[in-house]
């Protein structure tokens, strides 16, 4: 692997930790703002989305000082629309979801070229959980009984 190849992959891999960091807030912040009769499951959904997007980011972190490179301390972008409809919410929702697989799609770009099979396996692994991800918020955003997808 060249010295531009691993720059490029640890730059990809900062700014996945960045984006996990920022999902942490924004699911913590999503669960606080969920009211009505469901609210007990959402915020438990919300609430285990943003562990495991903590989960993301401390692997992104290790992956980076393996690298023997240094982590950023930065945050992804927060975004207050002050849209708490549940509806609302999920729609964000998804909208972060579908950056995080486009940041893992890259990375596994980057990692085939490089021939490293450990990130490429890596981002693989994201890539199927955050397309989970995506799976499960577009089923949350459909009507009861309505079976074909709405994203």
């Amino acid at each position: 692997m060249s010295a531009e190849q691993q720059a490029a992959i640890v730059a990809k891999l900062n700014q996945i930790l960045e984006h996990e960091l920022a999902g942490v807030v924004r699911y913590t912040h999503y669960s606080f703002m969920v009211f009505g009769y469901s609210r007990i499951p959402i915020v438990g959904w919300f609430y285990s989305a943003a562990t495991e997007t903590l989960t993301h980011a401390q692997e992104a972190g290790e992956m980076i000082t393996r690298f023997g490179e240094h982590p950023s301390l930065g945050i992804g972008g927060l975004l207050e629309t002050y849209e708490h409809d549940i509806g609302d919410i999920l729609l964000e929702s998804l909208d972060f979801e579908r950056q995080g697989v486009k940041h893992y799609y890259e990375l596994l770009a980057l990692a085939e070229k490089a021939q490293l099979v450990y990130v490429e396996e890596y981002a693989r692994r994201l890539i199927t959980e955050e397309e989970a991800h995506i799976g499960d918020i577009d089923k949350m955003l459909r009507k009861p009984g309505q079976i074909d997808s709405v994203v």
